[in-house]
C-alpha cells in the first residue's frame, strides 16, 4: 500500500475476492504498456528491448533469487553508453512516479469500498472515530466542547527531498484523474478513446518534460510550491471534512433539521516556508514580507472566484420568497448593479457586494495585482476576515429564515468555513531562529546600550537575571540612532516584519516563534527580549504570539523537562504563559535526535521527554501542546501518522497537536484531493481518539520502562560508536554515499550543512537521512536495534517472552518496530554492498561495513523474533506486496548510479554522468517514497 496513505483495512473485510488489487495491477500493466508505446516510440526499438530486457531479470532475480541473473543485471547497466543510460533511467523513473499514481488511486478504492460497505472509509477516518466515542459513552457535547478548544495542525516545510518539479506533478495528477474517472464510471466508446488518447498524450508529455530543475530554486518559489496544495487539497477538502463532520454529530443528536452551533474550526494548516530562517540565510525580512503577501493574494483570489460561483448559483427573486433586511442593508452598502436583471435577485446582488468590498480588501492588503484584481471599487475594505465571514452569515441567516438551509449548505457552508478556516493570511506562518543567532544579537544589544557588558560570557543564572530586568523595563533597549551588525539588523527587521503582519493580515497570521537548538532558560528569554524590541512582547507581561523552545539532541530531549520547570517558576515568564491562554507549546525535534543517538534512543528519549513535560506541566497548571518535527523517512521520525500520535504516551495530545509535514511526503499526502481528505481524517482522527479514548490507560508497567531504558542505553552505545567514534567513519560516509552529489540537485534553498566540514555532527539531517536511503541501507532507522536486543537477552536468557510481550501491548514498542520493520524490508544489503565498493580505502571499507552488514543482519533476527513474523512485514501483506513489486525498478537505478558515481569521481567530464546521477537520485526516491 501506498505510503501516502496508510489505513488498516484487511483484505477479507474490504476486498475478499481480491478485486481491488487485481484493478492496482491492471492499473500498473495499462501505465506501463502506455509508458513503454511512448519509450519505444521517442527512443527507438533497441532501447525499448534493452529496457524490457534489464526488467525481466531484474524480476527474475527478486522471484527466483538467481545469483546468475544478478551478474547478468549487473553486466547489462555497466556495459552502457553516456545516451542509453539517460533513457534507461528515466524508463525506470518514470515507471516508478506512475506506480506510485496507481498505488495512491488504489488506496482511494479501498477508503471507497469500506464507506461504501458502512465500514466509514475504514478505522482513522472521523466517522470510525465518533462511532467509537459514542460506544465509549461519551456524549455529543462532550464532543462539541472538545472541538471547542481543539487543535490539528499540519506544518509545511521546505526541507528538500521533494525531486519533482511542479509540471511533472501537474501532469501526474491529471493521470491520477484520468484513472479514477475509468475506475467510477462506464464510458461510451468514444469516451473511452479520449480517455485513453488523453492518457497517452499525458504521458508523452511527461516523457517529454524535463525531470530536473535547471535553475536553483529561491526561497519564494518555495513557497510558491507549497502554495500549490492549498489549490490542490486544503481550500476545497478541508471545508468539505467540517461540513462532513458537522452533519455526522448532527446526526448522533437525532436531529432532522439543522439547528446546532457549528463546530470550532480547530484544524490549522501552518507553514514554515518563507519564515524558517535557521541556517537559511535566503529567508529574510523581505522574502517573510513577500510570502505573506502570496499567501493573502492565494486566499482573497479564491474567495472572489468562489463568490463569482455563489452569485451564479443564487439567482433567487424576491418574488418567491422574502429576504431579511440584513440581507437588504448590505446590498444598500454596495456600489449598485445596473443590470435590470439583477433588481430581483438579492442573494446576487449581496455576493456582488461582498467581492466589491473584498476587491477594495485586496489593495488594502497590497495583494491586488497578485489576486488579480485590476479595479479598485469605491467602498470600504474589510479591516478583518471576521467582517467578511459576518457578511457571508447575513446571507446564510437570509437563506435559512425562508427555508432555503439545503441551499445555504451548498457552495456558501463551504466558503464560510474556508474563510474561518484561511481568513486573509492563508496559512499560519511560523517563525524560526536558533539560539545562537539570539544570543549573538542581544549580546549585540546589551554591549551597545552599556558598552564593557560582556553577555556572552556570563553564567547563566546572571544572563537570566538581566534578562528579566530588561524584560520588564518600558525603555526599549534598541536605538534608532545606532548602527548594529547584519545579523543583528537582519533579525531586528525580521521580527518587525512579524510585528507589521500581525497589523496588516491578523493575529492569527504569525502565531509562533520557534527557538532551534534550545538549551536553557536564558535561549528562551533573549527571544522574548527580541520580542519586546519591537512590541510582539508587553513589558506589562503579555504576548502576542507562542514563545516556543525546539529541544533537537538527545542531551536538548533530556533537559527538556528541567527547562520548562525553570520557565513555569519565573513569575515573569508565567505572565506570558497566562497571555497566551495558559498554553505552552513545545516541539520536539526528531530529525536531529536520530543523527545524534539513533533510532532507538531517539524514539525513547522522545517518548520520555513527553512524560516528564505532561507531569512538569500538570503540577503548574499548563496546558501542554507538542509540536513534533517529523520527517518523511523513519529515520527522521516518519511513519503512519494515525499510530505515531495513537503511540503517545497518555496525556501526551491533550487536544492539540502540530506535525511538520516534509519535502515529498507533502506531495504525496496533499498533491491528490482524495488521498489529502484521508490523510486530513487521520491527523483528526487521531488526534481525538488520543484525547478522548486513551486517558492515562496506555501507561506502560514499570518494567516495560526499565526494559526499554536497558535496551536504549545500548542501542545509543553501538550507535555512537559507529558514527561518531569510529576513526574516519566522515570518510566513509561522503565516499559510500551520494551526499555530495545530492548538493548538486536544485531541490531547495537551504545548504545541506550548517558549516563548511565533512563533520557528521555539522549535516543536516535530512541529506543524511535521505542519502542513506538512496544506497538503500536507511542505516537511521534501525542501526543499534540488533546490538541492544542481543545484549539485553545475554543479560536476561528467559526475557524474549518479555519483549514479545511488549509488542503485543505497549502501542510505542510496537510501533518504533512497525516503523523498523518497514524500513528493513526497504533496504538490500547487496546493493549497499556496491556503494561500499566506492569507499578506495578498503581496510576502512571492510571494517565499517562488516559492521553495518552485521548489525543489519541481527536487527532483522531481533525484530522477527519479538513480532513473532516469518519474515518482515509478514503481518502487512499489502505493503510488502508493494515494496516487493518496485524492487526490480529500482535495483537498476542503484547499480547504473554506483557506475556513474564512479566516472564522475574520477572526473568523467560528460554532463551526461552528472545527468545521470541526478535522475537516479530523482527515481530512487520516487520508488521508495518515504526516503528524506
Amino acid at each position: 500500500m501506498s505510503v501516502a496513505l496508510t489505513i488498516a483495512l484487511s483484505d477479507a473485510e474490504i476486498d475478499p475476492d481480491g478485486e481491488l488489487d487485481l484493478s492496482l495491477r491492471d492499473d500498473i500493466r495499462m501505465l506501463g504498456r502506455v509508458l513503454g508505446d511512448t519509450l519505444r516510440d521517442q527512443e527507438g526499438e533497441a532501447i525499448f528491448d534493452l529496457v524490457e530486457n534489464i526488467r525481466r531479470v531484474s524480476t527474475r532475480f527478486h522471484r527466483e533469487e538467481d545469483e546468475g541473473a544478478r551478474h547478468e543485471l549487473e553486466a547489462m547497466l555497466s556495459d552502457l553508453g553516456a545516451d542509453d543510460t539517460i533513457s534507461i533511467v528515466r524508463a525506470f523513473s518514470y515507471f516508478s512516479h506512475l506506480a506510485n499514481i496507481a498505488e495512491d488511486q488504489n488506496v482511494i478504492r479501498r477508503m471507497r469500498a469500506s464507506a461504501a460497505s458502512g465500514r466509514g472509509g475504514g478505522p482513522a477516518t472521523v466517522a470510525a472515530a465518533l462511532e467509537r466515542a459514542r460506544d465509549a459513552g461519551i456524549s455529543v457535547g462532550e464532543l462539541r466542547k472538545f472541538f471547542a478548544t481543539a487543535l490539528a495542525s499540519p506544518v509545511l516545510t521546505a526541507h528538500p527531498t521533494e525531486v519533482r518539479r511542479r509540471s511533472t506533478l501537474t501532469h501526474e495528477m491529471r493521470i491520477a484523474e484520468l484513472l479514477a474517472e475509468r475506475a467510477r464510471i462506464e464510458p461510451t466508446p468514444e469516451e473511452q478513446s479520449l480517455a485513453a488518447e488523453e492518457l497517452r498524450r499525458r504521458v508523452l508529455t511527461l516523457w517529454q518534460t524535463n525531470l530536473l530543475r535547471k535553475t536553483k530554486l529561491t526561497v519564494l518559489d518555495e513557497v510558491a510550491n507549497g502554495l500549490a496544495y492549498y489549490d490542490y487539497t486544503f481550500l476545497r477538502q478541508l471545508p468539505t471534512l467540517y461540513g462532513a463532520l458537522e452533519d455526522q454529530l448532527r446526526a448522533m443528536e437525532g436531529e432532522v433539521e439543522p439547528g446546532r452551533p457549528e463546530v470550532a474550526s480547530f484544524f490549522r494548516v501552518g507553514s514554515w516556508i518563507g519564515g524558517d530562517r535557521d541556517g537559511n540565510p535566503f529567508v529574510t525580512a523581505d522574502v517573510t514580507r513577500e510570502t505573506m503577501r502570496m499567501q493573502s493574494a492565494l486566499a482573497v483570489s479564491f474567495y472572489l472566484s468562489e463568490l463569482h460561483e455563489l452569485g451564479a448559483e443564487l439567482s433567487i427573486s424576491t418574488i418567491r420568497v422574502t429576504v431579511s433586511d440584513e440581507l437588504m442593508a448590505l446590498i444598500d452598502k454596495s456600489p449598485g448593479e445596473s443590470s435590470p436583471h439583477r433588481r430581483n435577485e438579492p442573494y446576487r446582488l449581496a455576493a456582488g457586494a461582498i467581492a466589491a468590498r473584498l476587491r477594495a480588501t485586496a489593495f488594502r492588503l497590497d495583494v491586488a495585482p497578485l489576486a488579480g484584481v485590476t479595479d479598485k471599487p469605491d467602498v470600504a475594505p474589510y479591516l478583518s476576515a471576521a467582517e467578511l465571514l459576518a457578511d457571508l452569515d447575513v446571507i446564510d441567516a437570509s437563506l435559512k429564515a425562508h427555508g432555503s438551509a439545503a441551499i445555504a449548505r451548498g457552495k456558501l457552508r463551504a466558503l464560510r468555513r474556508a474563510v474561518d478556516c484561511f481568513g486573509f493570511h492563508l496559512a499560519i506562518l511560523d517563525s524560526r531562529q536558533n539560539s545562537d543567532v539570539h544570543e549573538r544579537c542581544v549580546a549585540e544589544l546589551f554591549e551597545v546600550a552599556a558598552p564593557g557588558t560582556n553577555y556572552r560570557e556570563l553564567p547563566e543564572g546572571t544572563r537570566v537575571a538581566l534578562l528579566l530586568r530588561e524584560l520588564t523595563t518600558a525603555r526599549p533597549l534598541t536605538s534608532p540612532f545606532t548602527a548594529y551588525s547584519d545579523e543583528t539588523d537582519g533579525e531586528l527587521a525580521m521580527l518587525r516584519t512579524c510585528a507589521s503582519i500581525h497589523k496588516t493580515y491578523g493575529p492569527d497570521a504569525i502565531q509562533t516563534c520557534i527557538i532551534s537548538k534550545a538549551e536553557g532558560v536564558s535561549d528562551m528569554l533573549e527571544l522574548a527580549l527580541l520580542l519586546k524590541e519591537v512590541g510582539l512582547v508587553d513589558p506589562a507581561g503579555s504576548s502576542a504570539v507562542n514563545i516556543v523552545p525546539l529541544f533537537e539532541t538527545i542531551e536538548d530531549l533530556r533537559s527538556a523537562p528541567r527547562v520548562m520547570e525553570q520557565m513555569f517558576r519565573l513569575p515573569e515568564y508565567r505572565k506570558l504563559v497566562d497571555s497566551r491562554g495558559g498554553e505552552q507549546e513545545v516541539m520536539l525535534g526528531y530529525s536531529d535526535s536520530n543523527k545524534d543517538g539513533g533510532f532507538v534512543t531517539s524514539g525513547w528519549e522522545l517518548y520520555k521527554a513527553e512524560i516528564e513535560l505532561i507531569e512538569v506541566f500538570r503540577r503548574h497548571g499548563v496546558r501542554l501542546r507538542l509540536f513534533h518535527g517529523r520527517g518523511g523517512s523513519v529515520g527522521r521520525g516518519g511513519g503512519p501518522s494515525y499510530d505515531a500520535i495513537l503511540a503517545q504516551p497518555g496525556g501526551a495530545v491533550q487536544g492539540q497537536i502540530r506535525i511538520t509535514e516534509q519535502g515529498e511526503i507533502i506531495s504525496s499526502k496533499y498533491s491528490n484531493p482524495a488521498v489529502g481528505r484521508g490523510n486530513l481524517e487521520i491527523l483528526t482522527a487521531a488526534t481525538m481518539e488520543a484525547t478522548l479514548l486513551s486517558g492515562d490507560a496506555k501507561a506502560p508497567r514499570d518494567e516495560y520502562l526499565t526494559v526499554m531504558e536497558d535496551l536504549s542505553e545500548a542501542a545509543f552505545r553501538a550507535y555512537r560508536a559507529l558514527v561518531y567514534e569510529t576513526p574516519r567513519f566522515e570518510d566513509y560516509f561522503w565516499e559510500s554515499t551520494v551526499i555530495n552529489e545530492i548538493a548538486t540537485l536544485n531541490i531547495g534553498s537551504r545548504p545541506a550543512s550548517r558549516k563548511k566540514t565533512r563533520r557528521i555532527e555539522d549535516l543536516r539531517a535530512i541529506p543524511w537521512v535521505f542519502s542513506w536511503a538512496q544506497c538503500r541501507l536507511m542505516l537511521p532507522g534501525w542501526y543499534g536495534f540488533g546490538t541492544a536486543v542481543r545484549q539485553w537477552l545475554e543479560a536476561h536468557p528467559d526475557g524474549l517472552g518479555l519483549l514479545q510481550e511488549m509488542y503485543r501491548e505497549w502501542p510505542f514498542f510496537r510501533t518504533q518496530l512497525s516503523n523498523m520493520d518497514m524500513v528493513l524490508s526497504k533496504s538490500s544489503i547487496a546493493i549497499a554492498s556496491r556503494y561500499a565498493q566506492l569507499v578506495e580505502d578498503v581496510e576502512l571499507r571492510e571494517s565499517i561495513f562488516g559492521r553495518i552488514r552485521s548489525e543489519h543482519q541481527a536487527a532483522i533476527d531481533a525484530l522477527l523474533a519479538i513480532s513473532e513474523q516469518p519474515k518482515l512485514l509478514g503481518s502487512n501483506p499489502l505493503l510488502d506486496r508493494s515494496i516487493r513489486a518496485r524492487f526490480p525498478y529500482i535495483d537498476p537505478l542503484n547499480h547504473v548510479q554506483v557506475g556513474l558515481l564512479r566516472k564522475y569521481r574520477a572526473n568523467d567530464t560528460d554532463e551526461k554522468v552528472l545527468q545521470g546521477i541526478q535522475l537516479t537520485i530523482n527515481g530512487i526516491s520516487a520508488g521508495l517514497r518515504n526516503s528524506g
